[in-house]
């Protein structure tokens, strides 16, 4: 249990670091292209292009952001197997207090009061679900939550793409949800995939949940990269956090056996339901005050 708390935490500081240094690169890269005139970087609808997105990527601070996104990744992997879903997920994701504390330093934004009680429910939940947390759940031999996890990882990544076309620069909260939804599958597929313990790479891409992996991985890295184009770093962690906590968390006790302490389920279900309504918070919160800014603010 204790491994995978601290592989949890080490997992929310990389995620935290990671997503304030890639907004700054992403909107670095933003106003330079602006600056020199270059077209091509925006869709018809109002979207980053598929070009916009890469130039983004190669930024000094970006690739720092996605080397600290790959501690994350193995903190966060590490814990899926060793604790419960519900509270390995929710833990990784109190990197949005990292996010929307650092991003006051890095990218100025400013954290109103409705923000600061927004995060300390986030926290307080966190609090309450690593008191009520049982043992956790094996993994599944059932073929079905194999298949399942990889098929579901590449629809939602189909879906996700599809609305960032239509929606274009409304696309941000949607895109860091959809983002979140797929890191879930992430960290179901670790959980399940077969390979592990002992390391057998031939059995790992002989296994559906192993291709899941890499679906649900670069899709969500894909997807939280066009949200943090798109809006406030804040919102789109925010909605991020509540899509990589539900889906996992609801899973992990229905199909994979994650249980809570006895007599304390009640307790694991206020902090699981307020930690969510703490990020959902923040999302609007940080939606609203984004879409408030000028728009010379907005990109720099």
């Amino acid at each position: 249990m204790l491994i995978g708390l601290i592989a949890a935490i080490v997992a929310c500081v990389g995620y935290g670091v990671a997503s304030v240094l890639q907004a700054y690169g992403a909107r670095k890269s933003a106003a330079a292209a602006e600056q020199r005139g270059e077209a091509g970087h925006v869709t018809a609808t109002g979207g980053p292009t598929l070009r916009s997105t890469f130039a983004a990527a190669l930024t000094a601070s970006f690739i720092l952001g996605t080397v600290l996104d790959a501690v994350g990744f193995a903190g966060s992997a590490i814990s899926a197997r060793l604790i419960p879903l519900f509270l390995s997920q929710t833990v990784v994701s109190a990197n949005l207090v990292i996010t929307a504390v650092l991003g006051t330093v890095v990218l100025g934004i400013q954290l109103h009061r409705r923000d600061w009680f927004a995060i300390a429910a986030v926290i307080g939940s966190l609090l309450l679900l690593g008191l009520s947390s049982g043992h956790a759940g094996g993994g599944s031999s059932n073929d079905v939550v194999h298949w399942g996890v990889l098929v579901g990882s590449a629809l939602i990544l189909s879906i996700g793409i599809g609305l960032i076309r239509w929606l274009g620069s409304r696309a941000a909260v949607v895109a860091g949800l959809i983002s979140g939804v797929l890191f879930g599958c992430l960290a179901i597929a670790v959980r399940v995939v077969y390979g592990i313990d002992p390391f057998e790479i031939g059995t790992m891409l002989r296994d559906p949940a192993g291709w899941a992996i890499l679906v649900s991985g670069l899709g969500g890295f894909y997807l939280h990269t066009v949200a943090l184009q798109l809006g406030s770093v804040n919102g789109a962690t925010a909605a991020l956090v509540v899509g990589e906590t539900v889906v996992p968390g609801i899973v992990g006790v229905v199909v994979l056996g994650d249980a809570s302490r006895p007599g304390l389920e009640w307790l694991a279900i206020v902090g699981f339901v307020g930690a969510i309504a703490g990020a959902v918070a923040v999302a609007v919160f940080g939606a609203a005050s984004h879409e408030g800014k000028p728009a010379e603010e907005v990109t720099v």
